[in-house]
């Protein structure tokens, strides 16, 4: 019995054909993946079925019930999780919930007993506001409050993304549990370990479906896409053996919670350094320590030669950083953006004009240098965002998680930016949660619970720990964590 059926779905925004004659069906109680690259459709295509979105020509039904003139009665029955949270970030967890349950027409003493099994797990935290969450618990709480009025079929855009390797095995065996219950489950991800959690996968590329089939034989199809060669770790330069970070028992300290407990460590110029971590291990509060944005309870290091308690300004000026949510501003042009980093930096004018157009040339975006940012894709912002963020060739540059939710060919093009910017002296202070991008780095720490719990090369960690990757050093290392993600 076909839970969803779509036939020849269309849909155009302006110039951009989104979606282009899609047509796929999916079984009850299948979980069936949609994969592709960022700006492939998956997201109109969602919101379509979702009835959150018409389509311009074409069809479609969820669980017996077409998505323009039944959007009623399909909203009863589905679930929802988009790519970024629908959680309200000011509302506690419970408030969350409640909110959900009421919006559907039910209770949360209702719909309990269908998300007893997730939502037990932050039941605790029920008076924490959802913005206090880590990832993982913000991840189980959006699922919860997706399933609180008990759909029949759920759909998950990009529901990991941003979240450690850990939290996301926990969540894909929530999902297998509630395949047991017959719940239909339609899943996008960029990570290759949860595509092939899937039954079938229907492979989405610039708004047309390029195949249909269990997730082994649409990898290795698509192979170039989704597996691409790994990158060739050859140095053509020798790491310097000057020192740009220098850490000796750095604190941070909230109340009796100590989120990052001392930690020493020293990071060599022109070495691409990896700072993994679970979430809420300290990773990020690290981080802001060393790029000046916060300063140390106790503990001292240096950065660029500069102290982080007493010249974080000076810091500011010397590092570049690349957050999660990334720092371009989406209403300014290409060029612009490049104009106000470099000026923000103390470039010179004439420096500027020379080294924007030799950036643009090195990233093929000549005939794109008066297109406004929200324009671009995902994969070629973040380029531009790591571009920017050492354009003024600074000693270190900071990557918090840069690569999230992107395919496997777009990482591996940023890969190669990151090993260019290190051939170049710059160093590379670089925190990810896909492990094969672990496998890249020349040293690695991990942190568990606020401290450094190991630090080698990948080939000394797996050796070490005689384990065959980093995804599994890592799931070794953060599982023996004692206190709560958040």
């Amino acid at each position: 019995m076909e839970s969803i059926v779509v036939n020849g779905i269309s849909k155009r925004y302006g110039r951009v054909q989104a979606l282009q004659d899609v047509s796929l069906s999916v079984s009850k109680g299948e979980v069936f993946g949609i994969i592709g690259p960022d700006g492939a459709g998956k997201t109109s295509l969602y919101r379509i079925l979702c009835t959150l979105l018409l389509p311009d020509k074409g069809t479609a039904m969820v669980d017996g019930f077409d998505t323009v003139s039944q959007m009623r009665e399909i909203r009863r029955r589905v679930g929802y999780m988009p790519g970024k949270f629908s959680l309200y970030q000011d509302l506690t967890v419970e408030e969350n919930l409640k909110f959900f349950a009421t919006l559907f027409g039910t209770t949360v003493e209702a719909g309990y007993d269908s998300i007893k099994a997730i939502y037990s797990q932050i039941e605790r935290f029920k008076n924490r506001r959802a913005g206090a969450l880590s990832g993982g618990m913000k991840q189980k709480l959006a699922l919860s409050c997706a399933l609180v009025h008990q759909p029949s079929v759920l759909f998950l855009d990009e529901p990991t993304t941003g979240v450690d390797p850990v939290s996301r095995k926990e969540f894909w065996e929530m999902l297998l549990m509630l395949k047991e219950r017959g719940i239909t489950i339609v899943a996008s991800t960029p990570y290759l370990d949860e595509v092939r959690c899937c039954e079938r996968v229907a492979f989405l590329d610039q708004g047309v479906i390029r195949g249909i089939d269990k997730p082994e034989i649409i990898l290795e199809q698509f192979k170039d896409i989704f597996n691409p060669p790994p990158i060739e770790a050859v140095r053509t330069t020798e790491v310097d053996d000057d020192y740009v970070i220098e850490v000796e028992h750095l604190v941070k300290a909230f109340g009796s919670f100590h989120a990052v407990d001392d930690i020493s460590f020293k990071v060599k110029k022109g070495e691409i350094f990896g700072f993994l971590g679970a979430n809420g291990a300290g990773k990020t509060t690290a981080m802001h320590m060393l790029t000046g944005l916060n300063q140390p309870t106790s503990g001292n290091g240096r950065v660029v030669e500069y102290d982080i308690r007493t010249q974080h300004e000076q810091i500011k000026k010397h590092i570049g950083y690349m957050s999660q949510r990334f720092s371009l501003y989406e209403d300014l042009t290409v060029a612009e953006n490049i104009r106000l980093f470099a000026g923000i930096y103390g470039m010179k004018d004439e420096e500027i004009k020379v080294k924007t157009k030799e950036l643009l040339q090195r990233l093929q975006f000549d005939s794109h240098a008066n297109d406004l940012v929200s324009s671009l894709p995902l994969g070629w912002k973040q380029k531009l965002a790591f571009s920017v963020s050492i354009f003024h060739e600074p000693g270190v540059v900071f990557l918090d998680e840069p690569t999230g939710g992107v395919d496997p060919a777009t990482r591996r093009q940023f890969w190669e930016l990151i090993y260019d910017a290190a051939r170049r002296g710059i160093t590379v202070f670089v925190t990810t949660h896909y492990m094969d991008e672990a496998e890249y780095c020349d040293r690695i720490s991990i942190m568990v619970d606020g401290k450094i719990s190991a630090m080698g090369t990948p080939e000394e960690l797996k050796q070490k720990y005689n384990q065959p990757d980093m995804d599994h050093v890592f799931t070794y290392l953060a599982r023996q964590a004692t206190r709560s993600s958040d």
